[in-house]
């Protein structure tokens, strides 16, 4: 079954090349996405950044990449992502992964919803080809269609 990005990872939840001036407004910036496409309120923004402060920058996974988060919660309308691409990469805290150019937020009714949506882009950005793709594609749609592969 192919992963529906055009209901998880709408237009509206896209921000490429946004200004962030440190990880809090990169998150917030993901958090906007997600409000925007209607998957939240502005409350899982505001949990996803106490979540960092929290936990530590562990939602940094890969170099460059931030997989912003927090717990399901009343906060989440719809399951859903955002994807930030920031035009001048911001220090999270990680020394292994540091800086982040993409933070991609995630938004889950509950634990499993999410998991393909997750598992196609998993499988793109281990893919050295498809990452470098991604990381300079101009548009929704391109991105999309990489993620689609």
């Amino acid at each position: 079954m192919a992963t529906d990005f055009e209901q998880f990872l709408p237009d509206s939840a896209f921000l490429i090349d946004a200004e962030a001036q440190d990880w809090r407004d990169a998150i917030r910036l993901a958090g906007k996405g997600l409000v925007d496409s209607g998957f939240t309120t502005n409350a899982y923004t505001d949990d996803m950044i106490a979540t960092v402060e929290a936990m530590g920058p562990y939602i940094v996974i890969a170099p460059g990449l931030a997989l912003a988060h927090s717990r399901p919660s009343a906060a989440v309308l719809h399951t859903g992502l955002s994807w930030v691409r920031l035009s001048k990469a911001v220090p999270f805290g990680n020394e292994a992964n540091d800086p982040v150019s993409l933070v991609i937020g995630l938004a889950g009714r509950d634990e499993n919803e999410h998991l393909q949506v997750m598992s196609a882009i998993a499988r793109a950005l281990s893919n050295p080809q498809a990452s470098e793709e991604l990381r300079h594609a101009a548009t929704p749609e391109a991105i999309r269609a990489i993620l689609q592969r």
